[in-house]
């Protein structure tokens, strides 16, 4: 070791002594008050699950989106798939269903219901343009012929498969939202002063209002999504009032979908959250079989948790679905650190019997400080790839992880070695117990290395390639039924209302006509104005383009285009209205009788068919679809693709005269960011790692051969999520930093002791056997408790919360094994610390 790095060494020993273990006591008062505090704002941490958590950050796409909810003022909602006991059409259903429909509308929040029982019926009987003027008539009407009307549900363009299956074995309640105008508004004004930040046109006054607007908005979403998940609450205690009259009853929607993902999520925290600890206690105790070395890594784990949760309060730093699981992940890393620790000083009771307590805790702090440094370090650099995916509950897991490292590293490194030199010195029978018959386990990983290196390489060769050819079956698409098992509630009414009540995803497709068919429209329009224009009191060149022959045609085209595809549900627009007056008024329509039409549709009637698909002001058409999420052949990238070429291939549309929007757009935005962003940075992070290697290691060989096992291991787990066909998503895009970080962990303090031990007799083989005999059995003991603790997330509802668990189980492995056999057989076969010895 260099003089220098000696005399750093002996100043940090004296600092540490004089400012920690000399002070044990007063040291444990701080942390007792540390914690008290950290424990009270603990209690205002909060789960951020508003729309802003699930999209891409400074997205366009969500600022048109929100653009174009305004103007068609467009409301969230359920969808309620009802199926009955007894027809459909009967007096006791309808009965049942009035009554539901009742007890839904008196719902805070709920804004409308919209069922079979009050929707205008057009075709039982058919009903003239008179008809419509006079007014039609409902389901609650008396004498309103009821096998008609199952026709016409079957059967109209407008509530097939909207309201009813086509077997009239289920029908659906789509129950609107009020629209939160308070919700709006903040944000709108949130986004309008971050517009001028991003120009640099705020003033000071302004940079204010910006904080300020920043800080109402994140109080009131809270607020909001508290309401939000209370309103699914009632809503799901109506439906259980009425569930006893019905066969099935089950609740769909985008808000179900995210509120219930949130649930999941809390759930999983706290049974598995326990299961896990409990696990961990047992695994440490059958290891140590020592109160003492179970308890002090605990207890660290549990202060670094306490500390970072308070941290998150005291900031007002919201978790998010993706966030959550930094309380697992600090775990892990906290307890790796605390294990190398107490392995470490328990080698050196064996070493120096005669040291005291205060000696070896030093001694312990010294050893292992650099190491744990860089592991801390290199680790750190893992999840900063996570910062600049542009998508904020990734980028704020990555710096909440960033800054846990630090919390977990400074916990640790003053936790454990307080606990050292204030428990009871070990008797000798106790120290027997601690002897190398430990290390027999991890010894047979050295015997494999020395005796079967070539079959090591072969397997690492054949790994790489199954890796590989695995990551280049990575997909970034997913289904959020996919998250959830078969047999829960969620997937099964996600499947019913896709698979009968078309669809489930929001789509929307804007259109504008071009310059001059606008022109010409107005045209064709002049001889009506001359003969019907004053009667009428407006001229017929207010009418929208789009409500002509030709734009409807225009319409109908694309709408017939959509509502084909495999992946697509219930497809409504113009051109559905456009169907119905073929109908009703016997075909044969041309422009002056569909402006006829359009003037005396009764307002109720404009309200429900025309206004939701067209925007007068600026001539904009709207065409909404609803996407099924459990479709097998779903590719959201691959179905805007193919939008795209249709809409301008075969419509011949320029990219300015149509665009798409809603949920389905802005996932898929951010499933496109996250393969960008993640999978094409990874190699950065790597080369930054491998320099970090350098510097640490004295060698650029040493460097290169260290990040080898954690190239595989990210390579494996990545590769074995392509080969499973678990998708690449918000829920998963962190493994490949965890495996990195779980990695480059074990590299460090193998090679760091590795050089070590070298330099007691430059033998390779010798060297080999002592590191896996001590540092190795710290990596066996981290990685085996960790990979026992969180496999029990395999139980879990929650797709996520099984991905989480056991693909960190499979990173932690493949971190083991990498470490064990092929990081050591490559220091053996290329002996790159032969200089080394020299030089040091």
């Amino acid at each position: 070791m260099s003089d220098s790095t000696s005399n750093l060494s002996s100043i940090f020993a004296k600092f540490y002594h004089s400012i920690i273990l000399s002070r044990p006591w007063l040291i444990l008062f701080l942390l007792a008050a540390i914690t008290a505090l950290a424990g009270f704002y603990a209690q205002n941490y909060k789960v951020d699950a508003s729309a802003d958590a699930l999209v891409l950050e400074g997205d366009e796409d969500l600022a048109f989106f929100r653009e174009v909810s305004k103007r068609y003022a467009a409301e969230e909602f359920f969808i309620v798939a009802y199926q009955p006991k007894t027809y459909l059409f009967a007096d006791e259903t309808l009965e049942n269903l009035s009554q539901l429909v009742s007890d839904l509308e008196t719902i805070d929040g709920v804004s409308t219901v919209m069922s079979i029982l009050d929707v205008p019926l057009l075709y039982s009987p058919r009903v003239s343009i008179g008809g419509l003027i006079a007014g039609v008539k409902t389901l609650r009407d008396e004498g309103v012929d009821r096998d008609l009307v199952a026709e016409e549900f079957r059967n109209s363009p407008i509530y097939k498969q909207l309201l009813s299956s086509t077997d009239a074995k289920t029908t659906a309640l789509q129950v609107g939202l009020v629209r939160d105008q308070t919700y709006n508004r903040l944000l709108d004004e949130r986004d309008r002063l971050r517009v001028l930040n991003a120009a640099g046109d705020l003033s000071k006054a302004d940079t204010d209002s910006l904080i300020l607007a920043e800080q109402v908005f994140k109080d009131y979403t809270v607020q909001s999504a508290e309401r939000q998940r209370q309103l699914v609450e009632n809503v799901r205690a109506v439906l259980d009032q009425h569930r006893t009259a019905a066969t099935a009853i089950f609740l769909g929607g985008v808000p179900m979908i995210a509120s219930d993902m949130v649930s999941f999520v809390k759930s999983d925290l706290q049974v598995f959250g326990i299961g896990i600890l409990l696990f961990v206690i047992v695994v440490l105790t059958v290891i140590f079989r020592s109160f003492r070395w179970v308890f002090l890594p605990l207890l660290v784990c549990v202060l670094t948790n306490i500390f970072m949760l308070g941290l998150l309060g005291f900031l007002d730093w919201r978790m998010t679905v993706i966030s959550s699981n930094f309380i697992a992940l600090l775990l892990i890393i906290t307890l790796a650190i605390a294990v190398h620790l107490v392995v470490r000083y328990r080698e050196l009771q064996l070493l120096r019997p005669q040291a005291t307590q205060h000696e070896l805790a030093l001694a312990t702090v010294t050893a292992m400080l650099r190491p744990c440094l860089y592991t801390g370090l290199t680790t750190i650099v893992a999840f900063m790839s996570l910062v600049i995916s542009g998508i904020r509950p990734v980028m704020d897991f990555g710096w909440m992880m960033t800054i846990g490292v630090l919390v977990a590293l400074l916990t640790t490194f003053i936790v454990v070695p307080v606990g050292m030199i204030l428990g009871r010195a070990p008797t000798p029978e106790v120290k027997k117990q601690s002897s190398s018959d430990e290390s027999i386990f991890t010894l047979r990983f050295a015997c494999i290395t020395e005796n079967h290196g070539g079959k090591i390489l072969a397997a690492a060769v054949f790994i790489l390639l199954f890796s590989i050819s695995g990551v280049m079956q990575l997909k970034v698409e997913n289904r959020f039924i996919d998250y959830f098992d078969e047999a829960t509630e969620i997937y099964r009414g996600m499947e019913l209302v896709d698979s009968e009540l078309g669809g489930t995803i929001p789509l929307e497709l804007v259109v504008y006509p071009a310059a001059e068919q606008a022109i010409d429209d107005d045209d064709s329009f002049d001889e009506f104005d001359d003969e019907f224009g004053d009667e009428f009191g407006e001229s017929s060149s207010e009418i929208s383009p789009w409500f002509t022959i030709a734009g409807l045609n225009e319409l109908d085209r694309i709408h017939q285009y959509m509502d084909g595809l495999t992946e697509t549900g219930k497809v409504l627009s113009l051109a559905t209205v456009y169907q119905l007056a073929q109908d009703l008024l016997g075909g044969g329509l041309d422009d002056i009788q569909l402006a006829l039409a359009y003037r005396n549709l009764p307002a109720e009637i404009k309200e429900v068919m025309i206004t939701p698909y067209l925007y007068d002001e600026i001539n904009e058409a709207r065409i909404t679809v609803r996407v099924k999420e459990t479709s097998r052949t779903l590719n959201r990238a691959e179905l805007l693709a193919d939008l795209d070429r249709f809409m301008q291939e075969d419509m011949g549309y320029s990219e300015d005269r149509y665009r798409f929007t809603g949920m389905l757009v802005l996932y898929n935005n951010l499933l496109q960011s996250l393969f960008v962003s993640q999978i094409l940075t990874l190699g950065l992070v790597f080369v930054a790692i491998t320099a970090m290697l350098v510097v640490l290691f004295q060698s650029f060989n040493l460097a290169l051969i260290g990040i080898v096992p954690n190239l595989m291991a990210a390579l494996l787990v990545l590769g074995g999520m392509g080969w499973a066909g678990v998708p690449l998503d918000m829920m998963t895009i962190t493994i490949a930093a965890i495996s990195i970080g779980i990695g480059v962990d074990n590299t460090i303090h193998y090679v760091h002791r590795f050089k070590r031990e070298f330099q007691h007799d430059g033998d390779y083989i010798a060297t080999m056997y002592r590191c896996h005999a001590s540092i190795g059995r710290a990596m066996y003991y981290t990685s085996i408790t960790i990979i026992f603790g969180f496999s029990i997330l395999a139980l879990s509802n929650f797709k996520p919360s099984i991905y989480f668990g056991l693909l960190t189980g499979v990173a932690m492995l493949s971190a083991l094994l990498g470490s064990l056999l092929l990081l050591p057989k490559l220091l053996l076969l290329f002996k790159p610390l032969g200089t080394i010895q020299a030089r040091e």
